[in-house]
């Protein structure tokens, strides 16, 4: 197996570790980016991002390409769909084993981010997205319910009515919604859409192995209801990516890296960047 050598490993081709790419190779660092999926992470699926510098709107996706060209244009070898199968932190040289070479370096920056909470039901279907950009043109002229009350859910929300979506539930567990005001007003404004707290999903119903209905439920009555659905989309949150170093970088207890002001983690020339802190 192949062995290459660098200044800097960093694994995760989110935005901070394509950030933190840039930078490595502004200080002349010879740095390589491993990518489990393609670079981009969440931001890729999202549909709308207003709150980066310089763009007061950029699909989330575009924002990507551009970071990409940025890393490229400054020789930065990324490699994606690549799927690490040892990694060892110990020494003060890392080693990155990948099913095809091992990297190694004395430093390493974890920028690995978070992966979407699921839905938690007993029933499982292929209609369960987390992902409107990626599955919501499939439900022009169909209904959806959006489970989620923050901003993730809302933005999403307005993206799935702009491809023709017919009709829209988003539901929140809790007693308020947690996205900014103007964007529940510009949802909300909707006649094709309703808006419920204190309501969560209790089941999923199938006919002929597909998703016909979602029983809901109000978390202070107990009182249920079922919605006639043809497609589930899921903003909950995220939980870390942390796997793979979960029993060697010290976590926090909800399994994110509490690193300090320089970004270093509980071992020498390991540093964390981006979600996952």
């Amino acid at each position: 197996m192949d062995r290459h050598s660098y200044d800097c490993i960093i694994i995760g081709g989110g935005p901070a570790g394509l950030t933190a790419a840039i930078y490595a190779a502004r200080a002349n660092l010879a740095v390589i980016v491993l990518e489990s999926s393609i670079t981009g992470g969440l931001v890729n699926s999202t549909y709308m991002v207003e709150n980066f510098p310089s763009y007061p709107g950029i699909h989330g996706m575009e924002l990507m390409e551009k970071m990409r060209e940025h890393v490229d244009a400054l020789g930065v070898p990324v490699e994606e769909l690549c799927e690490i199968t040892a990694l060892d932190l110990s020494g003060d040289i890392k080693a990155v084993a990948t099913e095809d070479a091992v990297y190694a370096a004395p430093a390493v920056i974890l920028a690995t981010g978070r992966t979407p909470v699921a839905l938690d039901v007993p029933t499982e279907c292929e209609e369960i997205h987390y992902c409107s950009v990626c599955d919501g043109a499939a439900y022009a002229g169909k209904n959806v319910l959006v489970v989620g009350g923050g901003n993730s859910a809302f933005d999403e929300s307005l993206y799935l009515l702009s491809l023709g979506v017919r009709h829209i539930t988003l539901i929140e567990v809790m007693d308020r919604f947690f996205a900014a005001e103007s964007t529940q007003q510009a949802l909300q404004c909707h006649e094709n859409v309703s808006c419920l707290t204190t309501t969560e999903v209790k089941d999923l119903t199938l006919e002929n192995g597909k998703l016909a209905s979602a029983l809901l439920c109000n978390a202070q009555t107990g009182e249920e209801q079922s919605l006639p659905v043809d497609g589930v989309f899921v903003f909950l949150g995220q939980k870390p990516n942390n796997d793979l170093f979960a029993a060697s970088v010290t976590l926090d207890s909800q399994g994110y890296i509490p690193a300090g002001p320089d970004m270093s983690t509980n071992i020498p020339g390991v540093f964390a960047a981006g979600d996952i802190v």
